[in-house]
């Protein structure tokens, strides 16, 4: 059966960041380098996720949510580019499984669903980035992602430990 994943409209954002909070906390008590350190509450993911509301709402920012039977089970994001320069391309961030989640196949089902939204909204191009070695980078490269770059220590681990990132992007279909 494939996992039902739910675009969160503005309300149904805010009535998620609760749960969007638990699997930020839970991918940043695992070790995932999605731009937060050690020690991070529930409460500051939710803080976070809050901050992000108004690019929800203006349409800036799509979130995406997949549920399991415990809960919120991971989330994608699509960032659509803003500038008129630029309005081919989108930016996939902040997909995160939590970890007792994972290895259903969640991740790529999301990073599809990412995919799809944001060749309807026009975009031809899709970037993003990923600690180089992780298993997100797996991902992307199976998903017929191509990497364009590796830049020595981009930004530090959850404890603090500077890592390399590599940058990627896929074209597609308009």
């Amino acid at each position: 059966m494939s996992p039902v994943i739910t675009r969160l409209t503005p309300q149904l954002y805010s009535e998620h960041v609760p749960a969007l909070a638990e699997v930020l906390a839970d991918v940043v008590a695992h070790g995932a380098s999605v731009g937060f350190r050690k020690p991070f509450a529930a409460a500051e993911a939710a803080a976070w996720w809050r901050s992000r509301e108004p690019a929800v709402r203006a349409g800036d920012l799509h979130v995406w949510a997949v549920h399991g039977p415990a809960g919120l089970a991971g989330t994608v994001s699509l960032v659509l580019e803003p500038k008129a320069n630029g309005r081919h391309r989108a930016e996939v961030v902040k997909l995160m499984v939590h970890s007792r989640d994972r290895g259903r196949g969640l991740g790529r089902a999301l990073l599809d669903t990412a995919e799809r939204a944001a060749a309807a909204a026009g975009a031809t191009l899709l970037l993003l980035d990923t600690v180089t070695g992780s298993p997100a980078e797996r991902l992307y490269e199976t998903a017929g992602w191509t990497r364009f770059g590796i830049v020595p220590g981009y930004a530090t681990d959850p404890d603090g430990t500077l890592e390399p990132c590599s940058f990627f992007y896929k074209r597609l279909e308009p």
